[in-house]
């Protein structure tokens, strides 16, 4: 793989932050050594000393105040080293990825903590895409994707999808209009990555299938793209067995997986990995030493601490938990469409998630019915153009979340929309 020619000028030009060197090997060197290098602040200053957090299992998680003084201060870029070597085992047990054990410069597999997935995604996208650039995707995609994406000035090329995620076949119809030689010519302005949610998409909760994740993976090797593998609901699955992942039949170092633990853990701890071949994953990690420095220490040390606590058998049994919950939840959100709305709107359950993508009948734009009338009668969704490139054009769906509603609740509110549909046909 030739990674350079998919880096911008922009992150081709980061170098490594001499500072942030010194933390690192600070952070390995005997207690002997003096150090008048860093300017790191005296811990011994910092008004918090100790903490315990419990868990559910009725176990706790301490900080002395040695581990509180390391939890308060300064920390290596890519994140604390026993976080990620448990990251490192958890990705080679999940996915097993091939480039495991490539050398280096040929895309050997790397991996780096940052806050949050967002962040990760973010940096990916900065190193990669320079204005003008063609890039892949398929609608409905996560606003927050759309909204990162669109200051960077690249062509967005929508590709059809439906219930099982994005069909080979339109991609394969796309990427027509170009040679696979042509990738070797900037002037051709291939393609430069796809971008893809394979689990339970935000917001349509589709999933693509094992079959077709082999057919785009071999596609992105005949015109040679990027795969961007944005996967924050792989442990929000309802049905086993998981299917593949890109970053498992990642033969040539191709793809970028961003994983998170938003979902499982929690959203406020702000910690996602991104896990990749080492010559882009060092380009995440540049970026990283002059924006956030690193990923919260504490907040590390406190998610490390948990998940060597429980181990893999112990998280992956946490997932099952969860993915519990959500199931009912679905079944439960369902139950009151199929009550309500049946004959006046249109969905698929979800594979994965925690959204359902709603299509109502005889309403061509439900902008106006969803951001205003349902509000009046207490009822709060979101309207399906936020999903869209152009969001300004008319859009007959919305998204309805699971995750916090109970289920009494989400009755009555589908029972309040059908009651608003009705009004407005």
């Amino acid at each position: 793989m030739n990674y350079k020619r998919f880096i911008t000028a922009a992150s081709a030009s980061r170098k490594t932050s001499p500072i942030r060197v010194l933390t690192e090997i600070l952070s390995r060197a005997p207690k002997s050594v003096i150090s008048l290098a860093a300017g790191s602040p005296n811990p011994n200053t910092f008004p918090f000393k100790t903490a315990v957090i419990t868990v559910e299992n009725g176990k706790t998680i301490q900080f002395d105040e040695e581990t509180m003084k390391r939890a308060l201060q300064y920390s290596q870029t890519a994140g604390i080293p026993e976080l990620l070597s448990w990251l490192k085992q958890l990705q080679v047990k999940l996915h097993n990825p091939p480039t495991l054990h490539y050398p280096p410069s040929q895309g050997q597999m790397d991996i780096c903590v940052t806050t949050g997935s967002q962040d990760g995604l973010c940096k990916v996208f900065e190193m990669l895409i320079n204005p003008g650039d063609n890039i892949l995707l398929n609608e409905p995609v996560y606003s927050g994707t759309l909204e990162a994406l669109h200051p960077l000035g690249c062509n967005m090329i929508n590709v059809s999808s439906d219930e099982y995620g994005m069909i080979p076949d339109a991609l394969k119809e796309i990427l027509s209009r170009w040679k696979p030689e042509d990738s070797r010519d900037p002037e051709k302005n291939t393609p430069k990555f796809l971008y893809t949610v394979p689990n339970g998409n935000n917001p349509a909760g589709t999933s693509l299938t094992s079959d077709r994740k082999k057919e785009i993976y071999e596609l992105a090797r005949k015109y040679d793209f990027l795969i961007i593998e944005d996967d924050p609901y792989y442990f929000l699955q309802f049905n086993k067995p998981w299917a593949p992942t890109f970053l498992s039949m990642d033969t040539d170092g191709r793809v970028i997986r961003v994983d998170s633990f938003s979902k499982v853990l929690s959203s406020g701890l702000r910690i996602g990995f991104v896990t990749g071949p080492k010559p882009l994953i060092e380009r995440v990690v540049l970026h990283t030493q002059v924006s956030t420095l690193h990923p919260s220490t504490f907040t590390q040390l406190m998610v490390s601490q948990l998940l060597h606590q429980w181990g893999e058998e112990g998280f992956l049994a946490h997932v099952e938990r969860v993915i519990d919950y959500y199931r009912k939840q679905k079944d439960a959100l369902l139950a009151a469409a199929d009550k309500w709305l049946r004959g006046l709107a249109e969905w698929h359950a979800p594979t994965a998630g925690m959204f359902v993508w709603i299509k109502i009948k005889g309403i061509s734009d439900v902008k106006q019915l969803i951001e205003e009338k349902a509000i009046k009668k207490e009822i709060l969704m979101v309207p399906g153009n936020a999903f869209y490139i152009d969001s300004s054009a008319p859009s007959p769906y919305f998204r309805a979340s699971f995750s916090l509603a109970s289920p009494e609740q989400m009755d009555i509110a589908f029972q309040r929309l059908a009651q608003l549909i009705k009004e407005s046909i």
